[in-house]
């Protein structure tokens, strides 16, 4: 028993695929009604997860050497070097020790990061249709094991190697071989290809189905498909950067180079101009160079994104790639589809017409006679169908076509194909938008037909008569339907026609799509109703207060698309709708020209080519878009946009697949959240960069006021100093900031230009200017003070003797001094525009403790004596502390002042404008 347990896999995982089907079901001991659900839960035990696992060996090495090696710590790297060259062994044991816990506090963020982004796979696993104990089920893809019968349908991606045994579908196998179009797989085909991948007879894990449907045997899982043969030969795909990250380290490169020249330049200066000594004047020119290295940078910022990524998480959307986050706060057109995004997508049917009258299915409904044009309408309905609804009330498949099922109960008529056999199935093109099947019933064959009642009617030269016959289709009727139609579309239902014809029985082999559509008897038309979502009218209004357009993109009625549009606020009454044939006999230029305006725009009746179409334009046109969809043909406009947005519940794999995003609700109230999460993750990473950049120029400018005294103002600040300022100071403060909750304001202002760069003038005039600049005339008066206040005079040595006490104590107040103008920076740099007290004080706790963190350090540096010794410093006298404590105001006022002014010019020019026009 133990010895089949351990070969079994082996066995089972390379049966001969390439054998007839009895064959290789024999080999797999299964059957084409698939397993039991018994023998599925052992073979899983057997098998173990259908899933990929990576052979690519430890990363972390890898992760690690190249924190080691990035460009701000190969700076640092040539600044122990020198350190230890010119004699200061400890000096370089420091800078290391620096590197190496920043590197280690890099590669922690950026796993946490990986983490973030790879965790979502656990709140949508791919999911499967497997027939067990001869049930088609839905069951997660990873529970999938070999002799496994699965069902593959149009918009399915296909989770294991599989032979087909029934039917034939149309299969994406580009993420195999790279095949950009669609290629036929079919039961009957050939499974002796030169390369397995070739066969047409089966389907291959990775895959997706673009129509048709089959069910086909497992024969291979996890690592032993081709998908998993591919993924063994391969590393895993790096981390991309994102641009916002790009834009960052190009950044970094600029203050390396300016680093490494002032460096270099104060070499000269401090031995040609002041007489240093040459060990000195590197000492001095290292201190320079760790000055202007903001170590915290890149690890703060992919901190800030993986957190965006969980917060977007929890809110129901699921970020696929970090980058988007960013991506999602500059979005400025929202192209929506109506169905489940606007609405609730539960549809249910209102109202039908038929030439007997109107008739409303709302309330106490009389039994539909048998026979009558309503019992007619209905059983196609039903039989036009591939929902269903269980005996204890389950339903599956489409809300559209469950509400013709329940229509059907509620005329008294059976919601079920019993009796039914399916002969042939045209499935719902999106281009044509309509659905055929051809149905034997009582020894009757019969086409059954519904769709867009504009697609559906030239189609039709019937309409049945009372008598359950047919009649022909006049021109009056055609114009009552069409009233009739507009009417119920300008309410907001969506409306469906439904029609069928007689066919020979043995007319039926063979029959194609054309002939099968055409001379069609017209049952009636029924009304459905899919009520808008009661959170997508506030999540419109956020829109519009953010400057964001929303343009609906859909394969309903134009009418009842405006109809949705004018409950949610989209648009105005008099809002433009364009068909999709208006649309595609638009020149480029045309449609230019129509996006180019600030108008929001109904596209009604369009095909997933007119989405990719919308976008490119939009995109040309310098806009941020994102783009909802669902369907398999969804999947080039939601690659092509800047955010693809998929729906969790409704939307196929493929669109999944394709997208950057995926809704988990559906909500379109969902995209407005993140759109709101990703303004305030770009917003909080310039915050912190504002925070680490101002500190800055208080450390390097005392060392440009040495140099222009000529060394007749001693240096107010150690190498040490600095490096406990850039690492124990500076980086909690600067990660709380990362995690800043959203300022008001945030959905009240425009979304950011196409490629605005993270780092602009007015944020380093802010950060180097207003904020360090402050801090470096705060921090030299109290370093000038101490030295004055202890008897020193300009040009006074104090590298040793009587003055070099009061030196230690000046320097040791420099450095308090960094650290509490850092208080006040961190304070100011939590806004952008508002003022602290509309943020709150106490709002950010991450903060509060980060502060108290940076306090605790210093004093430790300042009163431990080891670390005294360590650091090159002194305990301050009392009135020392008290010069200390108006520092952190003094920087937060000044730039509250400034924000205060801002605020009230752009006030003041609001309120002037109407007055000036």
């Amino acid at each position: 028993m133990n010895h089949r347990a351990t070969t079994e896999p082996e066995a089972a995982q390379h049966v001969d695929p390439r054998s007839s089907v009895d064959r290789l079901l024999r080999d797999l001991r299964s059957s084409r009604r698939g397993l039991t659900g018994r023998e599925s839960a052992r073979r899983q035990v057997v098998y173990g997860p259908n899933m990929l696992t990576r052979k690519g060996g430890r990363r972390w090495p890898r992760q690690i050497l190249g924190q080691l090696t990035q460009p701000l710590a190969l700076l640092l790297w040539l600044a122990a070097v020198l350190s230890f060259i010119t004699g200061s062994g400890a000096l370089a044991a420091a800078i290391v020790a620096v590197i190496l816990i920043n590197a280690a506090f890099a590669f922690l963020q950026e796993r946490h990061a990986e983490h973030a982004v790879e965790a979502l796979a656990a709140y949508l696993p791919p999911s499967a249709r497997a027939i067990r104990d001869g049930q088609e089920t839905l069951v997660d893809a990873r529970l999938l094991v070999p002799g496994d019968v699965i069902v593959v349908r149009e918009g399915d991606r296909v989770s294991a190697d599989a032979r087909l045994l029934e039917g034939s579908v149309e299969m994406d196998v580009s993420t195999l071989t790279g095949e950009s179009l669609p290629v036929l797989r079919t039961a009957e085909g050939d499974s002796f290809a030169e390369r397995l991948l070739d066969a047409s007879d089966m389907v291959f894990s990775g895959t997706s189905c673009t129509g048709g449907e089959a069910t086909a045997v497992v024969f291979a899982t996890g690592m032993h498909t081709e998908l998993g043969r591919i993924a063994a030969l391969s590393e895993r795909v790096g981390h991309e950067s994102s641009p916002l990250e790009r834009q960052v380290t190009r950044v970094a490169r600029v203050i390396a180079i300016v680093a490494i020249v002032m460096g270099a330049a104060f070499i000269p200066v401090g031995t040609l101009l002041t007489g240093l000594p040459l060990g000195d004047t590197l000492n001095f020119a290292i201190g320079l160079l760790v000055a202007n290295v903001p170590e915290g940078l890149l690890p703060t910022i992919t901190l800030a994104l993986a957190v965006g990524v969980r917060v977007l998480a929890r809110e129901g959307a699921l970020v696929k790639r970090i980058s988007a986050v960013e991506t999602l706060g500059s979005t400025s057109v929202i192209c929506t589809d109506k169905t489940g995004t606007l609405t609730m997508n539960q549809m249910r049917a209102v109202t039908l017409w038929t030439p007997d009258g109107t008739l409303a299915l709302e309330g106490a409904v009389p039994p539909a006679a048998p026979g009558s044009p309503a019992a007619r309408l209905a059983a196609a309905g039903v039989a036009c169908n591939n929902a269903h609804i269980a005996p204890d009330g389950t339903e599956t498949g489409d809300p559209t076509e469950l509400a013709f099922l329940h229509a059907a109960a509620t005329l008294g008529l059976p919601n079920n194909r019993l009796g039914v056999v399916r002969l042939a199935q045209f499935h719902f093109d999106p281009v044509l938008r309509r659905m055929s099947t051809v149905d034997a019933a009582a020894g009757e064959t019969a086409v059954h037909c519904k769709g867009a009642p504009e697609e559906l009617l030239p189609l039709c030269d019937w309409i049945s008569a009372p008598d359950g016959g047919r009649e022909p289709l006049s021109e009056r009727d055609r114009t009552h339907v069409v009233e009739t139609v507009n009417d119920w579309a300008e309410q907001g239902l969506r409306v469906l026609a439904v029609a069928e014809k007689a066919v020979p029985g043995d007319g039926a082999a063979g029959l194609s799509r054309h002939d099968a559509e055409r001379g069609l008897t017209l049952l009636g038309i029924i009304a459905l109703l899919d009520p808008p979502r009661p959170e997508v009218a506030d999540a419109v209004a956020r829109c519009h207060a953010a400057g964001i357009r929303l343009i609906i993109v859909t394969g309903d009625h134009g009418l009842t698309a405006r109809g949705i549009a004018a409950r949610v606020g989209i648009g105005d009454g008099d809002i433009r709708i364009v068909s999709g044939t208006e649309l595609d006999h638009m020149p480029e230029a045309e449609l230019d020209a129509l996006l180019a305006t600030d108008r929001e725009i109904i596209f009604a009746r369009s095909s997933p080519e007119a989405k990719l179409r919308i976008a490119d334009a939009l995109r040309d046109l310098g806009h941020v878009v994102a783009m909802t969809g669902d369907g398999v043909n969804d999947a080039p406009a939601l690659r092509r946009a800047d955010i693809g947005v998929a729906m969790g519940r409704s939307g196929t794999d493929v669109a999944r697949e394709a997208s950057a995003m995926v809704l988990t609700d559906d909500d379109f109230a969902s995209i407005v959240s993140a759109v709101r999460s990703g303004r305030r993750v770009y917003d909080n990473v310039r915050k912190f960069i504002v925070y680490i950049f101002a500190h800055a120029t208080p450390e390097v400018v005392p060392f440009l006021l040495y140099a222009v005294a000529g060394g007749g103002i001693p240096l107010p600040l150690t190498v040490m100093q600095i490096l406990a300022v850039d690492l124990g100071t500076e980086t909690l403060p600067a990660l709380a900031l990362g995690r800043e909750p959203e300022e008001p304001g945030t959905m009240d202002r425009p979304p950011r230009q196409r490629g605005q760069n993270v780092i602009d003038g007015p944020m380093l005039a802010r950060a180097w200017g207003l904020l360090g600049g402050i801090s470096a005339v705060l921090v030299t008066g109290g370093f000038l003070a101490t030295l004055i206040a202890g008897g020193w005079h300009f040009g006074a040595p104090t590298g040793s003797g009587p003055l070099h006490g009061v030196w230690v104590q000046a320097t040791t107040m420099t450095f308090l001094g960094i650290v509490a103008c850092q208080i006040g920076t961190a304070f100011a740099a939590r806004t952008q525009t508002a003022s602290l007290a509309q943020i709150g004080i106490a709002t950010n706790k991450l903060l509060l403790w980060g502060i108290a963190f940076e306090i605790a350090f210093s004093a430790a540096i300042v009163y431990v004596p080891p670390l005294q010794l360590v650091f090159g410093t002194a305990a301050p006298e009392p009135w020392q502390l008290l010069m200390l404590v108006p520092f952190p105001f003094i920087v937060w006022g000044s730039d509250e002042a400034v924000r205060y002014i801002r605020r009230r010019r752009a006030r003041t020019g609001v309120e002037l404008k109407p007055a000036a026009v």
